[in-house]
């Protein structure tokens, strides 16, 4: 059974603030029905996933979590925007998933900060900033280590120590920045996939295609 489509479905619904009677009453078929449909326990015939994807106006690869966008696109690595960086090198070299990969994280991250601007928590920013900025930390120094050549006086903590700490460190911080959620209330972000995608275009598709590309390796690691 295809775990995604009822998760897609349920949440364009729920994006949308349509009921699950109105939804049901438009498509249809009775409620109970599109219940079974949204928590996966029926499987939907080909007709309604077609009519379900004019409904929402996404294409019928996006409903059952084919393509990250809505459209159904392919993202390719001349889809997404360079960022603030240039990778005219990075290209040559003809590692095409290094570059696709680098794009992905850089454009997510410029979406981040770009909804971080907006909700106006400095507690939820410095969070976030600080679990950005020891993950890369955490990145250079696996990078570093590499030739065992290279000098390790660069850093003040020794590699062993620092590589123990460093997931302590972030999870101090996921604990800050779910504090600042709750207790920003007043500049609480709708955020939405269609939000994602009309407010931030490219950078957004890359967002939205770094999800995917995470929680399948999420998912790889639960199976495993």
């Amino acid at each position: 059974m295809n775990t995604d489509f009822p998760r897609i479905l349920s949440l364009l619904r729920k994006e949308r603030g349509l009921s699950q009677k109105q939804v049901a009453q438009d498509l249809g078929i009775a409620q109970a029905l599109l219940s079974h449909y949204e928590k996966g326990k029926r499987e939907c015939g080909l007709s309604f996933l077609i009519k379900a994807a004019d409904y929402y106006n996404v294409s019928t690869d996006y409903l059952l979590g084919r393509s990250p966008v809505s459209n159904g696109g392919i993202i390719t690595e001349s889809d997404i925007p360079e960022g603030n960086t240039n990778s005219k090198a990075d290209s040559r070299s003809g590692d095409l998933i290094l570059v696709l990969n680098k794009k992905l994280i850089t454009n997510s991250i410029e979406v981040i900060f770009s909804l971080l601007q907006k909700i106006k928590s400095s507690k939820l920013s410095k969070s976030i900033a600080s679990m950005l900025m020891l993950s890369v930390y955490k990145a250079f120094r696996i990078t570093y280590s590499s030739n065992s050549k290279n000098d390790e006086q660069l850093f003040g903590i020794s590699q062993t120590n620092a590589l123990q700490l460093i997931d302590s460190a972030i999870c101090l911080d996921v604990g800050s920045a779910v504090a600042a959620n709750e207790s920003n209330t007043q500049n609480a972000l709708s955020i939405t996939t269609n939000s994602i995608e009309e407010d931030y275009d490219k950078q957004g598709t890359a967002l939205l295609s770094l999800i995917k590309n995470s929680e399948k390796r999420i998912e790889k690691i639960n199976t495993d």
